[in-house]
């Protein structure tokens, strides 16, 4: 035979192979993994305050590798968390706890739980909560993450809620209680005075987180001698001038302090007057905005505080060691003091079954449907104040009192709400 007829053979055979054969099966579109990359618990308390601008977004890790999220900051944060927090966790969160419904300290909590993912969330569940805020907390029941309350214990009213984060760690919430005590009554502020207040206890040490609450929540829990001894403070409403009075932190006695700020910010945030008040008290005070991200290391027997920045000239392994200051006893401190009288709340929370546990979704988006449907829709403009964080219509009682020289006009809502946030006393 010859050559080229073997060729030519050849080559009919392996078109019909190729014509027999059939097309390997397409693979699966790959999907893409959550992947969260922290490391071990290390047998340590570990507390991280991000640098999240004008907000609070903090990271606490227990020994055991059990993890809270205390706020997620604003909606520019969320770029900056959804890569950070895959760095310090290896599951999702098991607790978020939103201190108060401003945007600034749970703009970015949609982004972080589509990142990360968390099994419950507390909330305050305070009434005259923006809409907004009302449908995100709607939309996470819808993930089946439970919403959960800060309320005592029904069986123990006297007791504040603790949560147990295992190996000698524990979460002891000091406001809100109510139904157990009605909220506080602030018109304006309402919202900034029932925040979330937690004290985080491990050990000789102890860390205890304000939230925005302002000086009236200062004062009530002072007068009902709630333990406030704490070895670092993380300063309330950003270090502005209506919270952190020297009351306060002459009670709370803390070596050190955390303020959470945006450089260049528009409240003029932390205020001198707190700084100077910190400084009389000899309180060594780390800010976000100048040190970076805030890191804090506990053994239980001191604090090892580590900025992100240091002072130029400073060695590059410089941290800043506080020794605990005892451990302070909690029993039901709450028994036998009577409370200051208060105006009760419109709303008061529904009491939960035993902490933590599911709370209802909240019943708002009706009443926030009939609340718009009997006011005329307003379109502009509206007034602040160049020192306080609020918004306002003009023929607001709180619009009045503010002086000609301080005084900031916007033509819509939106260009208001992008600086600052609709006061209490109106709902602009």
């Amino acid at each position: 035979m010859s050559p080229r007829l073997l060729a030519l053979l050849g080559t009919l055979w392996v078109l019909g192979a190729c014509r027999d054969s059939k097309p390997e099966a397409a693979a699966p579109p790959a999907t893409e993994a959550k992947r969260l990359f922290g490391a071990a618990p290390d047998g340590k308390l570990h507390v991280y305050f991000f640098d999240v601008g004008q907000g609070d977004a903090a990271l606490i890790v227990s020994p055991k590798g059990t993890t809270v999220l205390v706020d997620s900051g604003p909606q520019s944060a969320a770029a900056h968390l959804v890569n950070r927090l895959p760095e310090l966790l290896v599951r999702p969160l098991d607790l978020v706890i939103l201190t108060h419904p401003h945007v600034d300290h749970h703009g970015a909590l949609d982004a972080v739980l589509r990142r990360v993912g968390a099994r419950q969330l507390m909330e305050p569940q305070v009434p005259g909560t923006p809409p907004a805020y009302d449908q995100m907390l709607t939309d996470i029941s819808a993930r089946q993450i439970q919403v959960v309350s800060p309320a005592p214990p029904t069986s123990t009213p006297n007791a504040p809620q603790r949560i147990n984060l295992g190996d000698g760690v524990s979460l002891t919430i000091l406001w809100p209680r109510a139904p157990a005590e009605p909220l506080l009554d602030a018109p304006e502020t309402a919202l900034e005075a029932n925040s979330i207040v937690l004290r985080l206890s491990y050990g000789e040490t102890s860390v205890l987180f304000m939230g925005d609450a302002l000086a009236q929540t200062e004062e009530y829990l002072l007068a009902r001698e709630v333990p406030l001894k704490s070895t670092l403070l993380k300063v309330g409403a950003h270090g502005l001038p209506g919270a952190t009075t020297a009351p306060f932190l002459a009670r709370v006695g803390a070596r050190a302090a955390v303020i959470s700020a945006g450089k260049g910010n528009a409240f003029g945030a932390p205020a001198p007057a707190t700084l100077e008040r910190m400084k009389a008290a000899h309180v060594q005070v780390f800010r976000t905005d100048v040190d970076g991200e805030v890191q804090v290391v506990s053994d239980g027997q001191s604090l090892v505080v580590s900025p992100q920045r240091l002072p130029r000239g400073t060695p590059t392994d410089t941290h800043y060691t506080h020794a605990g200051q005892g451990p302070t006893p909690e029993p039901d401190f709450w028994a036998g003091k009577p409370a200051p009288s208060k105006k009760a709340p419109e709303e008061p929370a529904a009491p939960p079954p035993e902490a933590p546990a599911p709370a209802p979704a909240p019943p708002v988006a009706a009443a926030k449907e009939k609340e718009k449907g009997d006011t005329k829709k307003y379109t502009g403009p509206y007034v602040a104040s160049r020192k306080r964080p609020l918004f306002h219509i003009p023929n607001c009682d709180g619009a009045k009192k503010i002086h000609a020289e301080n005084l900031i006009t916007y033509k819509t809502r939106e260009e208001a709400a992008r600086e600052r946030r609709p006061a209490q006393d109106c709902n602009p």
